[in-house]
């Protein structure tokens, strides 16, 4: 079946985080990060059949909309949706000299991810249980904003997290006091993870992994500047602390070689970044042959996130699924919810993605078709 339409649509929806908003990365920020912005892509075939997918995302979805209006788009165009594999594979080796990371893969990202749904909605089938998945009930993990030190709204809202029902909480902080007011506020029974954002060398990394590893934390995530020192990695988890990575990695070999170093206990694909549902079952299959668990990357809240869910769904082990802890000033659809804990994907063909088209259209900041 012909693809014959896509829209890509960015959305940019305002948000409260329950202290400041300064980012997860302030110095790229002309002014506090206020606004959760989604790329999302519609394809509709001659049958007039609809797909929709996502693409990475925040600051950089204008060029990645550029991207799939001006080159990745039109490749599409006419080819048969039915054929995902071979066409993903054809268009990988198509656009590989044009980058093999950055915005060309974060739209070949939308689009897989929109022939998944394409193909769930002809099977009558969610896409969980095209992979293979029995169930579609998922825990969500809380994955809060960055608060800027400020140790009290990491107090609050660490405890606003676990009332709410999460038993595992992810903070943004990159100090120790930050990292122990978190412990002190979740309590023991709650797992406890600490992302901070590739900020050190590998011996600063190591020193931090050395003060923090009696204290009980889940793990530690991209400790090394730059994110790529795979090696760098290795070190900083021999001081005995779990490492999480991956959200930054984008090819099967770059997994194969972040494997092969020993650099993770936990990896992070995002599939809105690597090549979409395809390419994340391929990391998950080769993570089980290295004994590493796959826990995905998943900051963001359009069709991306709901594809996040229905891999999570298909893996052998129970895996959560990462939630902003995020206040939106309007609910987009009924599937993000930061409020709840747990997470039941519809039996709908194909994501289950119905969004708020009244939402959609109200906060919209850029719309193309081709």
């Amino acid at each position: 079946m012909k693809i014959l339409k896509i829209e890509t649509r960015r959305v940019s929806i305002p948000f409260k985080t329950g202290g400041p908003q300064v980012g997860m990365r302030p110095s790229l920020n002309a002014r506090p990060w206020q606004n959760m912005e989604s790329l999302i892509v519609r394809i509709e075939t001659e049958d007039g059949t609809i797909g929709w997918g996502e693409a990475f995302g925040h600051l950089v979805n204008a060029g990645t909309d550029a991207i799939l209006q001006s080159l990745v788009g039109p490749w599409f165009l006419g080819k048969d949706s039915r054929s995902i594999v071979a066409l993903m594979q054809e268009a990988q080796q198509a656009f590989h000299g044009l980058g093999r990371n950055g915005p060309v893969l974060y739209a070949l990202s939308a689009i897989d991810i929109a022939l998944w749904d394409l193909a769930g909605k002809r099977a009558g089938q969610p896409v969980f249980r095209m992979l293979g998945g029995q169930g579609g009930t998922l825990e969500r993990y809380a994955s809060l904003m960055r608060y800027g030190g400020d140790l009290e709204a990491v107090r609050r809202n660490c405890a606003r997290a676990v009332a709410a029902g999460f038993s595992k909480v992810k903070i943004h902080e990159q100090t120790i006091p930050a990292f122990l007011a978190a412990r002190e506020a979740v309590g023991a029974e709650t797992r406890l993870m600490l992302d901070v954002n590739c900020p050190w060398s590998v011996d600063e990394a190591r020193a931090v992994a050395r003060a923090i590893r009696d204290h009980d934390f889940h793990w530690l995530e991209e400790p090394v500047w730059p994110p790529e020192d795979f090696a760098g990695l290795a070190a900083v988890r021999s001081e005995g602390v779990a490492i999480a990575a991956g959200e930054n990695v984008s090819t099967l070999h770059e997994f194969q070689a972040l494997f092969q170093k020993g650099g993770v206990d936990f990896v992070q694909p995002s599939v809105i970044k690597i090549g979409g549902i395809s390419a994340m079952m391929r990391v998950i299959a080769l993570a089980q042959v290295h004994a590493v668990r796959v826990v995905p990357h998943c900051f963001y809240w359009g069709p991306g996130y709901l594809a996040t869910a229905h891999v999570a769904a298909a893996m052998p082990n129970p895996t959560p699924v990462e939630t902003a802890f995020i206040d939106l000033e309007r609910q987009p659809h009924a599937l993000f919810d930061p409020a709840r804990a747990t997470l039941t994907l519809p039996e709908a063909p194909g994501l289950g993605f119905e969004p708020d088209m009244a939402v959609l259209d109200a906060y919209t900041v850029a719309r193309q078709s081709l």
